[in-house]
């Protein structure tokens, strides 16, 4: 299985938005995205020049209900 790729928050929430997930809005530096037909809600942490952990990472990715290897086609064909 391919590495989750280790990125800044800004390019983890554009391949969110390429999986459907839209902005909402922006509290402080998380940018909160929602799916139409979903009751749930993504809250990714945008800080400069900082990666985003691996952990909470998978956890965005499980809670947005996408597998990894679906999440990378996301990520690495936007």
């Amino acid at each position: 299985m391919p590495k989750l790729p280790r990125a800044s928050g800004d390019k983890h929430v554009s391949a969110f938005k390429a999986a459907g997930w839209q902005v909402n809005h922006i509290e402080g530096s998380h940018y909160i995205l929602i799916k139409d037909n979903s009751e749930v809600h993504l809250s990714v942490p945008v800080h400069k020049n900082k990666i985003l952990g691996i952990g909470l990472l998978k956890k965005l990715i499980a809670k947005a209900e996408l597998t990894n290897e679906q999440y990378l086609k996301y990520f690495y064909n936007k």
